[in-house]
């Protein structure tokens, strides 16, 4: 028998399971915390971890989430033209409030409110990706596709290339 996961990570996997998914968050001994550490971690390229990233609106100071490629940069300058409004970087306090989650372990879903959700488009490019499971430990297997069912995401092109 496995060992149950941590709180957090049990979290993301009753987000999935909630949704008729059924993917299985994984709990791994290294850190998965960056894109590299994931991808070494699992055994993939770096572009097929997802990686979870929040912005907050300057004018309406509302949480921003935006799912990318870790082998890419986000270009804020796209970003903003996506969103409609200039954009700053929050703090940790402000993630977590948002999201329930930690730096490092933001997930695509199962947040403590609902986010506006950007995939950036380079993601499709790939079969399999990984996800953040809600700890820096923990991680999970999913295609595009089902990212875009899980998050109910717009797909838009904001790597920076």
């Amino acid at each position: 028998m496995s060992d149950p996961l941590k709180p957090s990570a049990q979290k993301v996997q009753d987000a999935i399971c909630a949704q008729g998914f059924t993917n299985q968050v994984l709990e791994l001994a290294d850190s998965t915390r960056s894109s590299a550490e994931a991808a070494v971690a699992v055994g993939c390229e770096v572009g097929q971890i997802a990686k979870s990233l929040v912005f907050r609106g300057k004018q309406s100071q509302r949480a921003i989430l935006v799912i990318a490629s870790g082998a890419h940069r986000v270009d804020e300058k796209k970003l903003t033209k996506v969103i409609g409004e200039k954009l700053s970087k929050p703090d940790a306090d402000f993630v977590r409030e948002q999201t329930g989650y930690v730096i490092g372990g933001v997930p695509p879903l199962g947040h403590s409110q609902r986010l506006t959700t950007y995939i950036d488009e380079t993601l499709l490019e790939h079969a399999q990706i990984w996800a953040a499971a809600g700890h820096p430990y923990a991680l999970f297997q999913l295609t595009p596709q089902e990212l875009v069912q899980m998050t109910g995401g717009q797909v838009v092109d904001v790597a920076q290339k």
